[in-house]
């Protein structure tokens, strides 16, 4: 194996000038269902998983799913039969992981505030470890874990100050962060960890940002926690694994499919770099070679290219120089936009055997939000009302980070096995938005 690319069809590709989730045109689920929705390939999600857990056959290897990047429970319960455990940052991603069948003994329990009843909920289900982020947070373990009569096996999660290249609010290991504890601390949290009843110290972890696509800040965190690791044995503290985190990035950008391209079989890539197994190998390899165990946190990496989100044209409109297609999608359904100014390629999930001459397209929502966009200055064909677009590579942080507002219902979510689309999903509808609420007495 030498990366990801192992199937023959991407998993997205045109086929007759339309655009095709492995063997089902999305413009057919798009009239079934509506729009807006998520869209999920299960042939490129297992192979995905199943490149990650097989890069480095070895007992001694964790992958734990990061829950956060997309925590449908049908989308679990698939890494979980590829063999993947669970990276919980929350009781509800805990909640849902437990739900989805991941064996306790794979999940492990990140976060820098977790509450009373998350903590009694991870010692209640006998999860392989909660990953302590400060001094105050492993006090609290150690006296819940007492009270309790138990023996909380806890890992700390250090800072190694590690500059990553990617966007400032992605990066997660540099020293004036919140997440984490300095080395110094890690170290004496770990000594009284040892000393304590209650406690049980058997791991250290980092994680040093999101959407890193060069792996040596990845390789000199993983010779950092070793060199960690090998100092505390020599006090006494032999520590089961190194968490190296997550974080692999996925390319957004370098999408090589034009609109000229030949409208028969044009595949769609889904280009990666740095591919799964050469990160795995690179930040596997010191931790193995030191003889400690090994756990992953992939999230991005493995659900990412896998979704995408249809939306349809409402209106269009030109407007100071810029031609606009508003659509049916906003910012409450794909935030990172917004958010990061994060770029998603944009097709046609139908184009003409010739297309006109392309234009460019600011594709925005109806929220009542300026930041309220999709894309911006995209060439595409000339576009009109009822036409689909699909936003790629958002099987990520997409329906996971959605929201409500405006009034707005969350979309819909499919997943395609072959030839057949099922909803793992419903859209709600507007009762939906009265969940949990009662007029005062």
């Amino acid at each position: 194996m030498t990366g990801i690319g192992l199937q023959t069809m991407a998993a997205f590709r045109y086929q007759d000038n339309q655009l095709w989730c492995e063997d089902v045109p999305l413009a057919e689920i798009a009239t079934a269902v509506g729009t807006p929705i998520y869209i999920y390939s299960q042939a490129d999600l297992q192979e995905r998983a199943v490149a990650f857990v097989t890069a480095v056959p070895s007992a001694n290897t964790l992958v734990c799913y990061a829950v956060k990047a997309n925590n449908n429970p049908a989308i679990l319960g698939l890494l979980r039969q590829a063999g993947l455990g669970a990276d919980v940052t929350s009781g509800g991603e805990l909640f849902l992981a437990l739900h989805a069948g991941i064996s306790p003994d794979k999940i492990i329990y990140s976060g820098v505030g977790k509450r009373r009843d998350e903590i009694e909920m991870a010692l209640d289900a006998g999860i392989r470890a909660l990953h302590v982020e400060s001094a105050m947070e492993l006090e609290a373990i150690a006296a819940i874990a007492g009270e309790r009569q138990q023996v909380a096996r806890i890992g700390v999660r250090v800072n190694p100050d590690i500059h990553a290249e990617t966007h400032p609010y992605m990066t997660t290991g540099e020293k004036w962060h919140k997440f984490g504890v300095t080395p110094e601390t890690a170290v004496a949290l770990l000594h009284t960890a040892r000393e304590h009843p209650a406690l049980h110290p058997i791991g250290l972890a980092a994680h040093i940002g999101s959407q890193i696509t060069a792996v040596p800040p990845f390789v000199q965190s993983a010779h950092f926690l070793v060199q960690m690791a090998d100092e505390l044995a020599t006090s006494g503290i032999r520590l089961e694994y190194v968490d190296v985190g997550g974080g692999l990035g996925i390319d957004y950008e370098d999408w090589r499919l034009g609109i000229g391209d030949p409208p028969q079989q044009s595949l769609v890539p889904n280009f990666q770099s740095p591919h799964i197994f050469e990160w795995v190998t690179a930040v596997t390899q010191p931790i193995l070679a030191a003889g400690y165990g090994v756990v992953m946190e992939p999230g991005r990496s493995i659900v990412g290219p896998t979704g995408c989100l249809l939306t349809r044209v409402t209106y269009t409109k030109s407007q100071g120089g810029t031609q606009f297609a508003i659509v049916d999608a906003g910012m409450s359904d794909l935030i990172r936009p917004t958010l990061y100014d994060a770029y998603h390629p944009v097709l046609p999930v139908t184009r003409a055997a010739a297309e006109a001459s392309p234009a460019p397209y600011t594709i925005v929502g109806p929220i009542c939000e300026t930041g309220d966009w999709l894309a911006k200055e995209r060439s595409l064909p000339a576009l009109k009302p009822g036409n689909v677009l699909a936003i790629m590579q958002a099987g990520a942080y997409g329906y996971a980070m959605a929201s409500n507002y405006n009034g707005r219902l969350k979309p819909a979510e499919i997943l395609v096995n072959g030839n057949r689309f099922t909803p793992i999903r419903k859209r709600q509808d507007y009762t939906h938005l009265l969940d949990g609420c009662q007029a005062p007495e």
